[in-house]
């Protein structure tokens, strides 16, 4: 008798460690689920002056050699800034490596 206890000891220990740690994963999952919910509620909200640097502004773009498709690009009004900066830069280094300059000795 005493050696059928010992063997089922070992055993019952297998079994039962599962439910331990699923019991204990279970709060730790319940702390996390709480602490998202808490963090959703942190959000910052939502910006709605158009003139605000972090503002998202939306632009529908021509797609080059199609004549009907378009492409929806999305950037705050800090990057369009920088993005119309780069692209007059680039213009303009351009129109200045096309003009004639005379004759340079």
């Amino acid at each position: 008798m005493k050696t059928i206890l010992l063997a089922t000891l070992p055993l019952s220990a297998l079994i039962l460690t599962p439910a331990f740690a699923q019991t204990e994963t279970n709060t730790e999952t319940s702390t996390a689920s709480t602490e998202t919910k808490e963090e959703k509620k942190a959000k910052p909200e939502k910006i709605t002056d158009r003139r605000h640097p972090d503002y998202i502004r939306c632009k529908r773009e021509s797609i080059i050699g199609s004549l009907s498709r378009k492409r929806r690009v999305c950037l705050t009004n800090r990057e369009w800034a920088q993005v119309s900066r780069d692209q007059n830069r680039l213009s303009r280094e351009l129109a200045e490596d096309n003009t004639s300059r005379g004759n340079v000795n």
